[in-house]
């Protein structure tokens, strides 16, 4: 049975469970208990490597023990067992010797949950997995990399959950423009599943890893932190299928929660990608920990600033933002005058509208920075859509190789980008310009002419994109309201 054919059935099993509601709690599901498999799978390489090797798993609670007998423990027992026994001991694991493998299970098992409430369907997941995967088998393995790819982008259908997916082709295009090498620290201040953590891996794998100790300094120089339980346990999991055995530099936790100051030198990175939340709201006293000029409870604005305090001298940065950051006023206008002083913000893509679909239908950028020397222009590249193409969705998603002629046009910035020429999708603006209109960096393309838009399809999608966020923003509201009311009533 084909490992997609194996996940399929499962998904057909969970939806048989009372407990488990919709895609993202059938996905959250699935990975910890794929979680356990693939550990179990590398602890068996371990145990075959190092003569002496000694689990952090308590023996009860390995995946060999209770999992992989089919005719196993099943039923209330196996419930029981999950519940009252194993999730417990996991989410308060101690680390025997400093191990840190220890404190990844520890940390993914404190945001993960058993939804289902059958033992016997449990039973059935678990053998499932059992025989349908093998992840010692190099083959299998990369099968499951592009399966578990696949599982992202669906969760990217599943409502609030798409939040924490990239498109793989803006993923690869930004990783491969900043081009992070062997040696150089790269981080992902908020990795969701860890899709730009992945894609540098094998960008430098592919480019400088030759020996055991290339590998070796690659798998200390990556850096993540989530702060939301699900995409941690995913991107954790992510690591694991891209080859980091020990994926102890991926850290639950709220980035912003730090103050600003006490990020030290030896925390700097070379190389920062990421696509922070956007349209989101910081809890009350974040904005505290940042300087008084900048304070901010909207969560992309203060990321911005952090990514400026976390790059090394003459780091290289690229993250999405919303077209809302662009045009901003007030703090905003601070935010974009301090990253235009202290970074060379030389290339900003506009993509077109869809790509983050049906997440949301916000128009996003792609902002590309170094650190170290300030803004004298800045190149304004209008990513159009493919021939033929009006607009993307679940089943026509954006590809990779329409960045190839962007990637042509990109030249290196050692030479200030000197072979970048203007064309119809390309624009230079200088610093003065963007000064004169008070850093507002909504530049329009000057080649070509207001469009006015009479397709209906086109039109139908925009309003349709537009009533689903105002049915999004108005659950939040409900939401928001509900707990301010129970908080009333229980006071």
């Amino acid at each position: 049975m084909s490992i997609s054919s194996t996940i399929k059935s499962i998904q057909d099993i969970m939806r048989k469970d009372v407990g488990v509601d919709g895609d993202a709690q059938r996905l959250s599901q699935l990975v910890w208990m794929l979680f356990l498999k693939i550990f179990d799978d590398r602890e068996s390489e371990w145990e075959l490597l190092q003569d002496n090797y000694l689990s952090p798993l308590p023996e009860a609670y390995r995946w060999r023990n209770w999992a992989a007998n089919p005719e196993g423990m099943t039923g209330e027992a196996l419930k029981q067992f999950l519940d009252n026994e194993m999730f417990p001991a996991l989410q308060q694991l101690e680390a025997r010797g400093g191990d840190q493998r220890a404190y990844v299970i520890r940390s993914v098992f404190e945001g993960a949950y058993n939804y289902m409430k059958s033992g016997q369907l449990i039973r059935q997941v678990v053998n499932k997995i059992q025989e349908g995967v093998d992840f010692n088998k190099a083959q299998e393995r990369h099968l499951f990399g592009d399966m578990y790819e696949q599982l992202l982008r669906d969760l990217q259908a599943a409502g609030n959950a798409g939040e924490f997916y990239t498109p793989r082709a803006v993923t690869e295009f930004m990783v491969r423009m900043t081009n992070p090498r062997l040696g150089e620290k790269v981080m992902d201040p908020a990795c969701g599943t860890g899709g730009f953590l992945s894609c540098s891996i094998e960008h430098i794998r592919r480019q400088d890893v030759k020996t055991v100790d290339d590998e070796a300094a690659l798998q200390a120089s990556i850096f993540g932190i989530e702060k939301k339980p699900m995409p941690h346990l995913l991107c954790t999991t992510n690591m694991i299928l891209h080859g980091i055995d020990v994926p102890s530099n991926i850290r639950h936790d709220n980035t912003l929660a730090r103050p600003l100051i006490s990020w030290t030198p030896k925390e700097r990175v070379d190389v920062v990608v990421t696509n922070p939340p956007f349209g989101g709201m910081e809890e009350d006293g974040i904005e505290t920990n940042f300087p008084a000029a900048f304070r901010t409870r909207e969560t992309a604005d203060l990321f911005l600033v952090l990514i400026m305090q976390l790059l090394k001298a003459g780091g290289r940065a690229a993250l999405v933002l919303p077209d809302g950051f662009l045009f901003g006023e007030g703090i905003k206008t601070r935010i974009k005058e301090k990253l235009l002083e202290e970074c060379n913000l030389h290339t900003i893509v506009r993509l077109p509208n869809g790509v983050f679909a049906p997440y949301t239908g916000i128009k996003t950028n792609l902002l590309f920075f170094s650190k170290g020397a300030p803004t004298q222009h800045i190149w304004f590249y209008e990513h159009p859509y493919p021939a033929g193409v009006k607009s993307y969705n679940k089943t026509k998603p954006m590809k990779i190789e329409e960045f190839d002629v962007e990637a042509a046009w990109w030249g290196v910035e050692s030479d200030g980008f000197s072979h970048r020429v203007e064309n119809e999708q390309a624009w230079k603006v200088s610093l003065d310009d963007i000064k004169a209109r008070n850093y507002n960096l909504d530049c329009k393309n000057p080649h070509v002419g207001e469009q006015e838009i009479h397709d209906p399809d086109v039109l139908l999608a925009q309003y349709a994109a537009m009533q689903s966020e105002i049915a999004a923003l108005r659950n939040q509201l409900k939401t928001i309201l509900g707990e301010a009311l129970n908080r009333e009533v229980q006071a």
